[in-house]
């Protein structure tokens, strides 16, 4: 049965089919390229899309793949809100790590080039707020930019830039630090207030 899948590249969307058995994750990482067909193609920014017929896609151009397919979620995880800047768009949702994972003392190693996020929003950078694009996303962890997370996700996103999550406008849920101990002793977060 085929699977439904809109593919956010640099230059815009490209919604089509891929006729292969499996999970979209699988398909991407083993073929090292995206073969769509019946694809609907939206220019970055254009209001409509158009017919484009069939389209394969290398695997390095795919930012971020939403499939209607089972995304084999893990069972047992600790969901962990996170913001991200890959090429010219913005995505937010909820990250899976393992129960009790500590990045600082974590000897396992993420693998493959996409990371899975839930309850997906995109958006662009300065632009309106992100919106829902789907239930699941797989996230091109090497063309990640930036991010924003409660916790140190270095490891997952080699070569991002890790920012805090009290950055303006982030959903991210900010902490609370203490600023020097006894009486006078206030909240206050990254921005300084």
């Amino acid at each position: 049965m085929p699977i439904r899948v809109d593919a956010y590249t640099v230059g815009g969307m490209a919604s089509g089919f891929v006729a292969s058995a499996g999970h979209v994750r699988d398909i991407l990482e083993a073929a090292g390229q995206l073969d769509l067909s019946g694809v609907r193609w939206r220019p970055l920014d254009a209001p409509v899309d158009g017919p484009a017929g069939d389209l394969t896609i290398a695997i390095d151009d795919v930012l971020i793949a939403v499939a209607d397919d089972d995304p084999a979620i893990p069972v047992h995880a600790s969901w962990h809100a996170i913001r991200l800047d890959v090429g010219p768009y913005t995505v937010e949702g909820d990250m899976p790590t393992l129960p009790g994972y500590d990045p600082g003392r974590a000897l396992t190693r993420p693998s493959g080039e996409f990371v899975m996020l839930r309850d997906v929003r995109l958006g662009r950078p300065r632009g309106a707020p992100p919106a829902p694009i789907g239930q699941h996303a797989l996230i091109n962890r090497y063309a990640v930019e930036r991010v924003e997370a409660d916790i140190m996700l270095g490891f997952f996103f080699p070569g991002a830039a890790m920012g805090a999550p009290e950055a303006a406008g982030s959903t991210v849920s900010p902490r609370v630090v203490p600023l020097a101990p006894g009486p006078t002793a206030r909240a206050s977060t990254a921005t300084g207030a």
